[in-house]
């Protein structure tokens, strides 16, 4: 976005408070519809913009494509940051980032995956992985212990060096073998794979990989739609996906 957007940084509970009050009644009158055109004009390529509430009165959520910014009513004050709902904790942005990403996932194609899956798991991830970073390589040395705790890995390409790049080259080759499988895990044991072409899905990977948040690998991301940055060990693992599906239990 412009740097021209009229921002409020750090703005404070009784700043908030008094913005609820003078603005409700102007929204409600108004509509959004003022409020979408001023952010139109600060992002006039959005391909999306859908606002909504938020539980502050008088500030709603705005999604920029796949982006979450808050802004007050009355659209004179853009707010960047986190909503934190402080009694439950819980993370009202991230919530509303990990619905996005559940958006832009649940048509992914499985045949379009290179998995490794328990005969019946009980908890399905999604992991962006680069064939060379360590922590990737740390992962899936791991792997015969993440399916022993029931959890299928369903590997996507994020080759971080880019399309291209010697990584990106790697990981079509991987994808090009007779065996995925055993292809990946013998380029992260280090082995380069014989060098393949065909069509592949490697640059369509990557590219969602950024549109959903992926900065680094590995990104694990749940069924909900959670972003996991980072390497966690299996058993850690499966307590968090276990704690992440009690919250959903819960969801109203």
């Amino acid at each position: 976005m412009s740097r021209s957007l009229k921002r409020t940084s750090g703005i404070g509970l009784g700043n908030l408070a008094f913005l609820a009050m003078t603005t409700t009644a102007m929204a409600a009158e108004q509509g959004y519809d003022a409020v979408e055109a001023k952010l139109r004009s600060l992002a006039p390529n959005a391909t999306t913009i859908v606002l909504s509430e938020t539980p502050i009165e008088g500030v709603l959520q705005a999604q920029i494509n796949n982006e979450i910014v808050y802004i007050s009513a009355d659209g004179e004050y853009l707010i960047e940051g986190t909503i934190i709902e402080v009694d439950t904790r819980t993370n009202i942005t991230n919530q509303a980032r990990a619905t996005i990403r559940k958006g832009l996932l649940e048509d992914l194609d499985s045949s379009q995956q290179i998995t490794f899956s328990p005969e019946k798991p009980s908890h399905e991830l999604l992991v962006f992985t680069d064939i060379d970073c360590g922590y990737c390589r740390k992962l899936h040395a791991q792997i015969a212990d993440y399916m022993a705790e029931g959890i299928a890995i369903h590997y996507l390409a994020f080759p971080r060096a880019g399309i291209g790049s010697h990584s990106f080259d790697k990981f079509v080759s991987v994808w090009c073998a007779e065996d995925q499988q055993d292809a990946l895990t013998m380029a992260k044991l280090g082995t380069d794979p014989e060098p393949l072409q065909c069509d592949n899905p490697v640059t369509e990977q990557y590219e969602l990989g950024r549109v959903i948040g992926v900065t680094g690998t590995p990104a694990l991301v749940t069924v909900d739609g959670t972003l996991i940055p980072g390497y966690m060990p299996p058993a850690q693992l499966k307590k968090r996906l276990v704690a992440i599906e009690a919250q959903l239990a819960q969801a109203p």
